[in-house]
């Protein structure tokens, strides 16, 4: 178990799980880095108030719960990377394609083989929740794929922002190995510095050539993508 002072140091790292850390004074209000900002605000705060994200960054996460989030994330992470690899050349999404420096699938195909053994893949199921979450994804890749960018934002930005502090409590709340076997989820070995990757990431975005209508359209898909992470935890 977690002592007392692991409990309050996740908390108080938990005051960081923002995917903006630092002002960037080149950025306009209408950048669709700032208007995903700003328009997300709320969805954030609800989404790190959900009770599994509150009890995780005090160190109170139960592994059986652990491994049906990392199951979770395995067919989310499956089906955007399908759906970026269907759209790489597509200009409303080419230029956020890292599939390098970003996919996540095969890390957590890692992490599912560490908590459920060789077998993995007969012992996991796809939950309701999740399945909405995948079936969203799937249409938008396919249908409209200019809003791929808010589950891609949604996703990663948040994965090297605050899921790096979730990293170090998952580890250390559960005893995984200094290794980082069942957390390679949260390991970026192709990215050296996530802050400067980050700020390479909403350029790109920033970049996209994409009228007012669709950068709204993006910020509301990227609040459905909140919502759909909630109903998952």
């Amino acid at each position: 178990m977690p002592s007392a002072m692991d409990g309050s140091e996740a908390a108080e790292e938990g005051e960081t799980l923002r995917y903006e850390e630092t002002e960037d004074d080149s950025v306009r209000p209408t950048d669709l880095s700032e208007l995903l900002k700003e328009g997300t605000k709320d969805s954030h705060d609800r989404a790190e108030n959900t009770q599994f994200v509150k009890d995780f960054l005090k160190g109170r996460i139960k592994k059986e719960l652990f491994k049906l989030a990392t199951v979770a994330l395995y067919f989310t992470y499956s089906a955007l990377e399908e759906e970026m690899d269907r759209n790489k050349d597509n200009p409303a999404f080419a230029a956020l394609y890292f599939p390098l420096e970003l996919h996540r699938r095969e890390a957590l195909a890692k992490d599912l083989q560490y908590f459920y053994g060789e077998d993995w893949r007969d012992k996991i199921q796809c939950s309701e929740a999740t399945q909405h979450y995948v079936d969203r994804i799937h249409h938008v890749g396919q249908h409209e794929p200019e809003l791929l960018v808010a589950h891609a934002y949604t996703r990663y930005m948040g994965d090297l922002s605050g899921g790096q502090v979730l990293k170090k409590v998952a580890q250390r709340a559960l005893k995984l190995p200094s290794t980082e076997e069942g957390i390679q989820f949260y390991t970026f070995d192709n990215i050296s510095n996530a802050q400067q990757f980050k700020q390479l990431y909403r350029a790109r975005m920033n970049a996209l050539d994409l009228d007012r209508d669709t950068k709204e359209r993006i910020v509301e898909e990227a609040n459905r993508a909140f919502r759909f992470n909630m109903q998952v935890l």
